[in-house]
C-alpha cells in the first residue's frame, strides 16, 4: 500500500465525541473532518460497528478515515451501543434498537454545523450489514452506501446456517461477540464510570449462540433486517463488493439483480477484507473508488462513476491447492448488467462417476428421466477436515487444501480432460435425484479444478439440509428410501479451467467441522442420468469490457504508531489418533500484545477454536471457542476470558459457557451457563 499525506484538504480529528440517543444512552464517535468544514460544511460518512474504535480497529481506521476526510468528508466511526466507549449493552446483532440508534446518529450528523446535511454509510462485515439494513429504513439524509462482505439474507447466506445446515462459524462468531461485548470502556475516555459500565455489560450478557440455536428455521427472527424480504425498501445508490475467498461471495450479484437503484458490484479474489487491504491479492485502490463514489452521490460531481460495467469481477486462473495465497493470478472482467447477457447456464448430466458432455436441450434425456442406476455413499465424519473456514479471514491460513483426501469419502464425478478453456462466472448448481436412509440428512457438493497430476483445488461448494428441501420455514423429516429431487446452489465464483484439466463434482453426507453433522450417518443414493450439474459459462471469447488494470494502487494514510510487545501466534492443525479414533481441528488466532503509542494502551487478543469428533459417531461432534481480551495502562489492568462449548446427542444441543472478568489477577465477575436446545430436524 502507498501511504499518502499530501491530500487536498487539511484535516482535524476529535477522538471522543458523544452522540445522545433518545433513551438517554450516549454513543461514542471518532470524527475526522476537513479543517475548513468549520466554515464550509461537507457531507458525512458513517462507519458503525462494535469492534472498539479506540484500540482494536484503530490502526485500520487510521488508514482509511483520514484519507477520506482529506478528500473533503467528515468521517465518523461510532461504537455500537454497549461496545467500546459507548454506553449500554449489546444484546445481539442487528436488533431494532441498533438500527434505530443508527438513524438517530445520521440525523445528529446531518444537523452538525460542519455537515452539509448529506450522509453516507460505509463498512465491511457488520458495518456493511448495518449500512444496508439502515438504507432499507430510508433515513432522509442517507444518500448512498458503500458496503463490503455482507449479506441480504441473514438465514440462508450468513455464518449461521447454509442450506438449512448449522455452520460451525455460528459458534465461532458467537464466541467472538461474547468476548467483544463484555470488554470494558477505557477510563481515559469515560472516566470513573468505566467499572459501572463494564459490570452492566457483564451482568446483562448471554452467549449469543443460545439465541441463534433457538431459531433453527427461517422465522421472523431471521427475516428481520434481511433486505431480501423487500428489495424495494432500498432507495439509495449502492456500491457493493466482496471476495471469492469470503463467505459472502453471493450477495453482491443478488443485489445487482434485485435492486432498482443505481448500483455497482465489485468482486475480487479476496478473503474477508476491504478491497484496499485485499488478501489474497491483488488488492486495489478501493479508497480512490470510494472518493469517486462519494463525490458523485454526496457532492453531485459529474465524474462518470456509473460508466462502464455494472459488475467487475476477478476471473481466477487455475492454481494448485493451498491453504493461503499471496496472490491469485487472473484478470478483471466486466458485465454490463446482472444477470449478464453473456453468461448462459450449461447443464451436464451425471452418469456413473462421470460428468457427461453438455446435454442437447432437444435430446431425449431430461431432468425427469427416471432411467439409470443408483450410486451410493455414506461419508465418514472426517470428510470436511480440509474444508477451511466458511469465510476465509486469511489469518491463520484457512482456505481449503487438496481435496483428494476429502474425495476418498465422497461420491465423485469427473469430466473428461478439457480440450479448450472453460470459464464460469456466477453460481453453479447441482440437481440430484436422490434417496437417503435416514429422516435427517445433508448433502455437501464441492466443485473442484483437477490438474493433470491429480491435485484437486476446490472452486466452490454448497450444502443442503435435505429436511429443508421444500421449505426452510417448515422443514419435514425425510422418508427413508423415497426418491426426492434436490437442487443444491453452490457459492458464486469466477474461475477459469485450462485445457487438460478436469472438472470434478464431489458429493458427501458430512462436511464436519465446517457444517454440523446430522444426528446419524445416512446412506445417500444418487440416481444417474436424472441428476445434473449446471455451470454458469462465460464464453472465453467474450470481451472483458474493462481495462487490464482498471484500478489504481492501494492508497491510504499512514497507520498510527504501534509496538508489538509479544509475538502473535497462528496455528491450524488437523490431528488424528488412530488408537482411539479421536480427530481434532485446532485453530489459534493470537494477535499478541500491542502497545498503542498515542494513548499508552497495551491490548491483547487471543482466540482458540477446537473442533473434535470420535470415529464416525456423529453425536461425538463438539466445538469450543475460547477468547482472552486484555487491556493495560499504568495501574489499569483488566482481562476478560470467555469460553463456549457446543456438543450434542441425537435430539439436543448442549451449550456450556463461562464468562470471567479480572482486574489484575483478581477475578471480579464470573458466570456459567449450562443450556439445552432441542435439535429441529438438524
Amino acid at each position: 500500500m502507498r501511504y499518502v499525506t499530501n491530500l487536498p484538504y487539511a484535516t482535524k480529528e476529535e477522538e471522543h465525541v458523544t452522540i445522545p440517543m433518545s433513551d438517554g444512552v450516549r454513543l461514542s464517535a471518532h470524527v475526522w473532518r476537513p479543517t475548513s468544514s468549520d466554515q464550509e460544511p461537507v457531507p458525512a460518512v458513517l462507519e458503525y460497528i462494535p469492534y472498539r474504535k479506540r484500540d482494536l480497529t484503530a490502526v485500520r481506521d487510521s488508514v482509511h478515515h483520514p484519507y477520506l476526510a482529506g478528500h473533503g468528508y467528515a468521517c465518523v466511526r461510532v461504537d455500537l451501543r454497549g461496545t467500546g466507549d459507548s454506553e449500554g449493552v449489546l444484546r445481539d446483532e442487528y436488533l431494532e434498537r441498533e438500527q434505530a440508534d443508527a438513524e438517530e446518529v445520521l440525523a445528529w450528523l446531518a444537523e452538525q454545523p460542519w455537515c452539509d446535511g448529506a450522509t453516507g454509510m460505509m463498512g465491511i462485515s457488520w458495518g456493511a450489514f448495518a449500512a444496508l439494513q439502515v438504507a432499507a429504513r430510508r433515513p432522509p439524509s442517507l444518500k448512498a452506501i458503500a458496503i463490503a462482505s455482507f449479506t441480504d439474507d441473514r438465514h440462508a447466506d450468513d455464518m449461521h446456517y447454509m442450506g438449512g445446515a448449522l455452520l460451525s462459524d455460528n459458534l465461532a462468531e458467537a464466541g467472538t461477540m461474547f468476548a467483544y461485548g463484555t470488554c470494558p470502556p477505557d477510563p481515559a475516555v469515560v472516566g470513573d464510570r468505566w467499572r459501572e459500565m463494564w459490570h452492566e455489560r457483564l451482568e446483562n450478557t448471554e452467549p449469543w449462540v443460545l439465541q441463534w440455536l433457538r431459531h433453527q428455521r427461517r422465522d421472523d427472527y431471521w427475516r428481520h433486517a434481511s433486505v431480501c424480504e423487500d428489495y424495494t425498501s432500498v432507495q439509495c445508490p449502492v456500491l457493493a463488493s466482496s471476495g471469492w475467498a469470503d463467505g459472502y461471495s453471493n450477495a453482491v450479484t443478488r443485489l445487482l439483480g434485485n435492486l432498482d437503484v443505481p448500483r455497482k458490484g465489485l468482486i475480487g479474489p479476496w478473503s474477508h477484507k476491504f478491497p484496499h487491504l485485499g488478501e489474497p491479492g491483488p488488492a486495489i485502490g478501493y479508497l480512490q473508488e470510494l472518493v469517486r463514489w462519494w463525490d458523485h452521490w454526496l457532492k453531485g460531481v459529474d465524474n462518470g462513476v456509473m460508466d462502464g460495467p455494472m459488475l467487475q469481477a476477478w476471473m481466477q486462473d487455475s492454481v494448485p491447492p493451498s491453504t493461503s495465497y499471496e496472490e491469485r493470478p487472473g484478470r478483471w472482467v466486466g458485465e454490463p448488467d446482472w444477470p449478464s447477457p453473456h453468461i448462459r447456464p450449461v447443464t451436464y448430466p451425471l452418469s456413473r462417476h462421470r460428468i457427461e458432455p453438455a446435454r442437447d436441450p432437444a435430446g431425449p434425456a431430461g431432468p425427469d428421466d427416471p432411467g439409470g442406476g443408483a450410486m451410493t455413499v455414506k461419508s465418514p465424519l472426517s470428510v470436511g477436515q480440509f474444508a477451511g473456514k466458511w469465510a476465509s479471514y486469511n489469518a491463520p491460513p484457512d482456505l481449503p487444501y487438496d481435496q483428494r483426501e476429502e474425495d476418498g469419502g465422497s461420491l465423485v464425478f469427473d469430466s473428461e480432460p478439457l480440450t479448450e478453456p472453460l470459464e464460469i462466472l456466477g453460481s453453479p448448481s447441482v440437481e440430484l435425484d436422490l434417496s437417503v436412509s435416514e429422516p435427517v440428512a445433508l448433502v455437501a457438493a464441492r466443485l473442484s479444478d483437477v490438474s493433470p497430476d491429480g491435485a484437486a483445488t476446490r472452486v466452490s461448494y454448497g450444502i443442503l439440509n435435505l429436511t429443508r428441501l421444500h421449505s426452510t420455514e417448515s422443514p419435514e423429516p425425510l422418508e427413508p428410501g423415497r426418491r426426492y429431487r434436490a437442487t443444491i446452489p453452490l457459492n458464486g465464483v469466477a474461475q477459469a479451467f485450462p485445457p487438460g484439466h478436469r472438472v470434478r463434482l464431489s458429493l458427501s453426507t458430512s462436511y464436519w467441522p465446517l457444517a454440523w453433522p446430522p444426528p446419524r450417518p445416512a446412506l445417500l443414493s444418487v440416481h444417474e442420468r436424472s441428476s445434473t450439474l449446471t455451470l454458469p459459462v462465460r464464453p472465453v471469447e467474450e470481451p472483458d469490457e474493462v481495462p487490464s488494470s482498471p484500478f489504481g494502487e492501494p492508497e491510504g494514510t499512514p497507520p498510527l504508531a504501534t509496538t508489538q510487545l509479544t509475538p502473535p501466534e497462528e496455528r491450524w492443525e488437523v490431528k488424528r489418533d488412530l488408537v482411539g479414533y479421536h480427530a481434532e481441528l485446532d485453530i489459534v488466532k493470537d494477535r499478541g500484545t500491542v502497545r498503542f503509542e498515542d494513548i499508552g494502551l497495551e491490548a491483547g487478543r487471543r482466540a482458540h477454536e477446537r473442533y473434535t469428533a470420535v470415529a464416525d459417531d456423529f453425536t461425538s461432534a463438539g466445538g469450543e471457542s475460547t477468547w482472552t481480551m486484555s487491556f493495560r495502562r499504568d495501574d489499569w489492568d483488566v482481562r476478560v476470558v470467555t469460553h463456549t462449548r457446543l456438543t450434542c446427542d441425537e435430539t439436543d444441543f448442549f451449550v456450556d459457557a463461562t464468562l470471567d472478568a479480572y482486574e489484575a489477577d483478581r477475578r471480579v465477575f464470573s458466570r456459567t451457563w449450562n443450556e439445552q436446545v432441542p435439535r429441529d430436524l438438524l
